[in-house]
């Protein structure tokens, strides 16, 4: 069995996509439907920077998940590939839930830009800047990060927000008490913590505002049928309801990333190849997750026909 999964925040970097653009008319259309449908040249960006202008949640977002379809339409336009009949299963980090949902037919491309655009603003504006933080720590489980952020919290909001792999947990909440965490690490037997360089605090409760945002976005423009089964988020167990679909991806705004777990429940229900699209992040955490399990990146033309070849 296979599953296809897609990258998160942090995958973003000037130049992507523009090998596959000059390559591929299939891939400068999806860019050009994404450009149309926020009204923006956001391919610009994702091609010249400013690295801060593509670093932005808002701007982010949309190019993560248009990489990752340009990669996907390559496939299936040039390599004859259908995903629907290659894979069964699919999941995204965090945003990539989003971009799994396209792939999978339960938004069309031009929707699942204008959600994405909406979350990253809304998820920038539910806490004002400087106020929240995110930390990674590393060499630490589930239970070593879950006690330390219990124990840094004093009150303010400090949790888990991604269950990465076994060693690598990120918590997310006030500065002060993410900035208390970090400096407690050693007391709990974890190797090391650092802030991250992001904008807002995701995936912790303080992100109620953007939830409800997205929750009034998705009654608007709610996800369609599922062509191929997918592995949550929040739950990490399979949906394939639309309607539960929609409710997962809002409390996914304010829930814990179950990646750690979602790796090895999609191990443990068969999946035997995973494949990332439009990144080289998933892979690793999934090989250190799951255990033995095949484990392809596909990011450029060369990666794209060895894969439809392997197919």
């Amino acid at each position: 069995m296979r599953a296809f999964v897609f990258p998160g925040q942090g995958s973003q970097k000037v130049g992507m996509g523009v090998e596959l653009a000059d390559a591929s008319t299939v891939a400068r259309e999806v860019f050009e439907e994404v450009d149309d449908a926020l009204g923006q040249k956001l391919f610009a960006i994702m091609r010249d920077g400013p690295d801060d202008a593509l670093t932005l949640t808002e701007n982010a977002q949309p190019a993560i998940m248009a990489n990752a379809i340009a990669v996907l339409r390559i496939l299936e336009k040039e390599g004859g590939i259908s995903l629907a009949d290659k894979a069964d299963f699919v999941a995204g980090h965090s945003l990539g839930e989003y971009t799994a949902l396209c792939a999978a037919g339960a938004f069309s491309l031009a929707d699942t830009a204008r959600l994405l655009k909406l979350r990253g603003q809304a998820m920038q504006a539910a806490v004002p800047v400087g106020i929240g933080a995110m930390a990674a720590l590393l060499g630490a489980d589930i239970a070593k990060a879950t006690a330390l952020a219990e124990a840094a919290a004093e009150g303010q909001i400090c949790t888990v927000a991604n269950d990465n792999d076994p060693g690598q947990v990120v918590i997310s909440g006030h500065r002060e008490a993410i900035e208390r965490a970090v400096a407690m690490v050693k007391d709990f037997e974890i190797k090391r913590g650092m802030l991250l360089p992001v904008s807002a605090p995701f995936h912790c409760p303080l992100m109620q505002p953007a939830a409800d945002a997205m929750a009034e976005a998705l009654a608007k423009t709610p996800p369609g049928a599922l062509k191929v089964a997918l592995f949550a988020n929040v739950t990490a167990a399979v949906v394939t309801d639309p309607a539960e679909v929609q409710r997962l991806l809002v409390e996914q705004v304010t829930g814990r990333v179950r990646w750690r777990e979602s790796a090895i429940a999609m191990k443990d229900a068969g999946v035997e190849q995973f494949v990332e699209l439009g990144g080289k992040v998933l892979g690793p955490m999934i090989s250190r997750s799951a255990g033995e399990v095949e484990v392809a990146s596909v990011i450029g033309m060369a990666d794209i026909e060895a894969l439809a070849k392997g197919l």
